[in-house]
């Protein structure tokens, strides 16, 4: 893939952070709101922020009445506000998936629920469909996922844990993503950020809405 600027600073930096966004006034809303994430740097600097798209009533409802389960597009933009990565989330009863495309709308590839006992799992994909890497949470470690090949460990995503005050009045998450020095591959490395917000959706989005 051709590198635009942002995307090469997201896969330079060996560690990012995603921080979801809440604002006081959405808790007081019984409707499920937009969610919106920013993305951080090494520095703490902010290099993207990502939206869910669109507004009015009737998404809000639908957002509502689905709430984790709903289809979404998500668009990660630069700071200045031009659309870096778009995120596209199709509506699935059952194995979610995101397809990731860059700012022209190619598709980059996808990231993929299985079904797998005793393990959270997730398939991703290039554009084709061909196989790169696997992404694991083990049961009994609900806050961490572990990219994988063939055995080998590429990246880490980890919940953080933020303080029981800003968990309960906040709900809001945020992570950690960790690349290994053998993750060079810059399609890969933007295919692990877009499974964050995935893997937020599906493990930790349900839990704010029940």
């Amino acid at each position: 893939m051709q590198l635009t600027p942002e995307t090469f600073v997201l896969v330079r930096d060996d560690a990012l952070r995603v921080r979801q966004v809440r604002e006081w006034s959405e808790l007081l809303s019984p409707l499920e709101h937009r969610n919106r994430y920013e993305v951080r740097g090494t520095l703490d600097e902010p290099l993207l922020y990502a939206n869910e798209v669109g507004t009015g009533m009737r998404r809000a409802l639908l957002r509502s009445a689905l709430k984790a389960r709903r289809p979404f597009t998500l668009e990660l933009c630069n700071p200045a506000g031009a659309v870096v990565l778009r995120l596209v989330r199709p509506f699935r009863l059952l194995l979610s998936r995101m397809r990731v495309e860059d700012r022209e709308g190619r598709v980059l590839g996808e990231v993929r629920q299985r079904l797998r006992p005793l393990r959270r799992t997730y398939d991703v994909v290039g554009p084709q469909g061909e196989p790169l890497a696997r992404l694991v949470g083990p049961f009994f470690r609900p806050w961490t996922f572990h990219l994988e090949r063939k055995g080998r460990a590429l990246a880490i995503i980890q919940k953080r844990w933020r303080g029981l005050g800003v968990e309960l009045l906040t709900d809001a998450d945020s992570f950690g993503v960790r690349f290994e020095p053998a993750l060079q591959d810059p399609t890969l490395r933007l295919l692990t950020l877009a499974a964050t917000f995935l893997v937020d959706f599906v493990h930790f989005e349900k839990r704010r809405g029940d």
